[in-house]
């Protein structure tokens, strides 16, 4: 499935659902495992089961194949894994811990900055 439906795919799916703050990270330049990341919040252990198996259940409706789904007995952390898309559906407190956008977030320039301020600092 071309990249695009699916990032537009499981955009729509937790829409679907209610699913809030829905981001989409372009890690194409990061990793060759995968090309995007899609990172949403659920507010309930219900609400994250939702949301991921709504994905999963649009993504094999439209012909797509998931890889894997992991935490769906906890619902607190639901990854879906499509291959070229990777999603999280998070509650609050999880996605604020793990902070994910931060992590996957391409900013070198950041880094530099930092490094130079620890270098000024010796």
């Amino acid at each position: 499935m071309d990249l695009r439906k699916l990032q537009k795919l499981v955009v729509s799916a937790l829409e679907d659902i209610k699913g809030r703050d829905i981001e989409v990270l372009n890690t194409a330049k990061l990793t060759s495992l995968f090309d995007r990341i899609v990172i949403a919040t659920g507010d309930s252990n219900r609400q994250v089961k939702a949301l991921a198996r709504n994905v999963q259940e649009k993504v094999a409706e439209a012909g797509g194949e998931v890889l894997s789904i992991e935490g769906e007995e906890n619902g607190e952390w639901v990854l879906v894994d499509l291959g070229d898309i990777v999603v999280h559906v998070m509650q609050p407190a999880v996605r604020a811990h793990y902070n994910l956008e931060e992590l996957w977030a391409a900013r070198p320039a950041k880094r530099k900055a930092l490094a130079e301020e620890d270098g000024a600092a010796a």
